[in-house]
């Protein structure tokens, strides 16, 4: 069998050069581009991303990614977002000043606190190694652990407006949603690429998910 060819969407900035080589070690062909209609020829789509929300937000909509995006998403060819490419899902964020998103997942995109729950002084960006529980009822977490730890690197988080759609959860000064899924979507908070074992475990998951589909 082939490898499913995944496209790693390039809007200028991120880290895809690791990405489509993780990509490539579970047995996937990715292809990085900035090309709305190669996106379109691809059997998944990945949208990793580091920077700012509102750059990565107009870098995609100036080159007809968003499109290219929500179309892949409403044909349920299946979509993996990591970082930004969860975060911009959502309706809106609101670093450098409210920026509209993908508006796939209803809810916005917030700094962490200052202060955790229990009021002591919370070191934002979140970075390094945490644990992620999932739960739910999802095509990848058929193959995953319930629990595994991650690598992350973020300052802001999403906030769903319908819980239903978190389905891994991570607590840093509090829990928060580090992964949300639909039918057709797969989108996480962490770094598989850069999470060693456990990243490659997910992106394998993500493998059969792209074949089964």
């Amino acid at each position: 069998m082939s490898p499913p060819k995944i496209a790693v969407v390039d809007y200028g900035a991120g880290n895809l050069r690791s990405v489509a080589k993780a990509l490539a070690r579970s047995d996937m062909d990715p292809v990085v581009t900035g090309d709305p209609r190669v996106v379109a020829d691809c059997a998944g789509v990945v949208l990793p991303g580091v920077g700012a929300f509102r750059d990565a937000a107009n870098s995609l909509r100036a080159a007809k990614l968003d499109e290219a995006v929500a179309k892949a998403i409403a044909d349920k060819r299946p979509y993996l977002g990591l970082c930004f490419g969860l975060q911009l899902l959502f309706d809106e964020g609101e670093e450098h000043g409210i920026t509209r998103g993908f508006e796939v997942i209803a809810g916005r995109v917030t700094r962490f606190p200052v202060r955790g729950e229990d009021g002591s002084p919370l070191r934002v960006p979140h970075i390094g190694w945490n644990e992620v529980v999932f739960s739910g009822s999802h095509p990848m977490l058929e193959r995953m652990p319930e629990r595994d730890f991650y690598y992350f690197v973020h300052s802001y988080r999403g906030e769903p407006e319908d819980p239903s759609v978190v389905v891994g959860r991570t607590d840093y000064g509090g829990v928060f949603a580090s992964a949300v899924a639909t039918d057709s979507l797969f989108a996480v908070q962490f770094h598989p690429e850069k999470s060693q074992a456990a990243g490659k475990r997910l992106l394998d998951a993500y493998l059969h998910w792209v074949r089964e589909s």
